[in-house]
């Protein structure tokens, strides 16, 4: 075979590979359109749901209602799930039975076993609506084509063409569903608006069987669903025993919020404070006295984490505040002093963390530098010391250079954020009075903004609330990250709260073994210096002295001849 006709072999099988996955695609587009034009409907006592197939391959599952949407996002296995969306309605009858007192809210949340058999029949219907919609584009498709060139052979090229193309349609993403829609792969349970208040305020569902109106009976419905799904779709290692509970915050800047942050907690079993720095504004301890902040700390009664931020001193190596958080007698200081590290110990869960060292209003060419080398001071000074669970400083770019056994913790950005073993925790305040106050427009740019959109001009910005709750395992690896956020509540706008609930083995997917924490083993606080210098003096050669009366023979060392260079080898008979 000529090179001319190889090329022609290799272009007429690009050619077919080329029509085959344009087939693909036709077909998934076409299953997709099949379940969206027609969803699957599935039901369970009191609920009924449409379900359809979403374009985009995200793995996630989403039911949106008018109080809140529930997203469940999985982890993929090799390749990513087509998304699905399940419009929940609530059955006519049982809102009759509501409004006439028959059934209380409690009644309403769905069994395990009747809710996995919704979603077995609605998954098992979905596949065949989408088959059966992939099958019908494509066979259209060839039959167009095959009238374009008619043939009898055409047709049955099309046929095949089109099985093929169904097929594959299919199985590849069939087969990425079944591997990735597993309550073991489960990465998140995210709930929004005020499905998140309730999910976390059960208590509320008894206010609203109280207030059985048209609204509350609907909004019950959709709570009493949303807390089977959370059931349903929590993995086991969210719901195994925790041994330590940590509340992260951040950014508190001079707003003394301690009692809400006392009463969660509280409500939530906190076992220890994080706190990443920026408690007060201007780097002055004082503000801290003025607005009762170390006397929120205090009232908390559980150990309070902190490490300084940028707003936490007035000039460079000012630690007036440090100094002042020292004496809350349940403040453990990370970094007391420049270059004296500290680890601390919750339920044998190991944390460390460094300063800020930057203060109030400094101006830098290159803050980048300054964060790279506290990142690099840091880990000269933990040399030696078994990574800690848990690292803590408060900006994200010297965070970024530093590595933990579980997380690295920061804040400054006010927002959060969670990229691999990087946890940026956002304001518990939204930023603080001052921060979120818009100054006058200063720019062009700005006092054009400000024309396009005067009711903002001057007002405060709706920075998000947040905090989150950090859960780890009797195995000293982290079960569950609950994410919780509103927003604008300072300004008097209508909150929006949100909700995330994600695995643990997504932040830490390989955590080390033979290693127990629990409660029995509380808190305690070491100098790192200490512990390294505890370790290297701990016996780890073991030197054997002989008996007196043993027998000690000495023997001289063992001279080799030498080899040359060209002497030749002989083999072993």
């Amino acid at each position: 075979m000529g090179n001319r006709e190889r090329i022609a072999t290799v272009v007429t099988g690009l050619r077919r590979v080329g029509v085959v996955v344009l087939l693909l695609l036709l077909a998934f587009a076409g299953g997709v359109v099949a379940t969206q034009l027609s969803p699957v409907h599935t039901q369970t006592r009191y609920f009924a749901a449409d379900i359809s197939v979403e374009p985009w391959l995200d793995s996630t599952v989403r039911l949106p209602t008018v109080v809140g949407d529930m997203e469940v996002s999985f982890a993929r296995a090799v390749l990513p799930a087509p998304g699905l969306e399940a419009q929940v309605q609530v059955r006519e009858e049982v809102t009759d039975l509501l409004r006439q007192g028959q059934l209380r809210a409690a009644d309403l949340e769905p069994t395990q076993e009747e809710l996995r058999e919704a979603i077995d029949a609605g998954v098992a219907q979905l596949a065949w609506k989408f088959a059966a919609g992939a099958l019908v584009t494509t066979v259209l498709v060839m039959l167009a084509y095959a009238s374009a060139h008619p043939a009898r052979e055409r047709y049955l090229h099309g046929v095949v063409a089109s099985v093929v193309a169904t097929a594959l349609a299919m199985l590849v993403p069939g087969a990425a569903a079944y591997l990735t829609y597993r309550t073991d792969r489960v990465a998140e349970f995210r709930t929004t608006s005020l499905l998140s208040l309730v999910e976390q305020n059960t208590d509320i569902l008894a206010g609203l069987d109280r207030k059985a109106d048209q609204g509350a009976v609907y909004v019950t419905n959709l709570l009493a669903l949303s807390s089977a799904m959370r059931e349903e779709f929590s993995p086991d290692a969210v719901e195994a025993p925790a041994a330590a509970r940590f509340l992260l915050v951040s950014d508190i800047h001079g707003m003394n919020q301690y009692p809400l942050m006392r009463e969660i907690v509280q409500t939530q079993d906190i076992d220890a404070v994080i706190d990443a720095g920026d408690l007060v504004n201007f780097g002055q301890e004082d503000e801290g006295d003025l607005t009762g902040i170390y006397e929120g700390i205090e009232s908390l009664g559980v150990p309070y984490l902190y490490v300084r931020g940028n707003h936490d001193g007035a000039y460079a190596h000012d630690e007036g505040v440090l100094d002042r958080m020292a004496q809350v007698p349940n403040v453990i200081l990370l970094e007391p002093t420049e270059g004296d590290l500290q680890q601390a110990s919750v339920n044998g869960v190991t944390v460390t963390g460094f300063n800020d060292s930057r203060y109030f209003n400094q101006r830098s060419d290159d803050f980048g530098a300054d964060q790279s080398a506290l990142a690099d001071r840091f880990q000269e000074e933990t040399e030696g010391l078994a990574p800690s669970d848990i690292v803590l400083t408060h900006q994200p770019y010297a965070a970024d250079r530093v590595s933990a056994e579980a997380v690295t913790i920061n804040g400054h950005m006010h927002v959060p954020d969670l990229t691999g073993q990087h946890l940026q925790v956002g304001s518990f305040t939204g930023g603080g009075l001052v921060n979120q106050f818009r100054l006058p427009p200063l720019t062009e740019e700005a006092q054009e903004a400000a024309e396009e959109d005067p009711e903002t001009a001057g007002e405060l910005l709706g920075n998000p609330y947040s905090f989150d709750i950090l859960t780890f395992g009797e195995d000293c690896a982290i079960s569950s990250l609950t994410r919780y956020s509103y927003r604008n509540l300072v300004s008097g706008r209508p909150q929006f709260d949100d909700v995330s609930l994600i695995n643990g083995r997504t932040i830490q997917p390989q955590p080390s073994a033979d290693r127990t924490c629990s409660p029995d083993q509380g808190v305690s606080v070491q100098p790192v210096e200490q512990i390294i210098s505890d370790s290297e003096a701990d016996p780890t050669t073991v030197e054997v002295t002989p008996p007196d009366d043993a027998v000690v023979t000495t023997l001289p060392p063992l001279e080799l001849p030498d080899i040359e260079d060209d002497a030749s080898v002989t083999g072993a008979p």
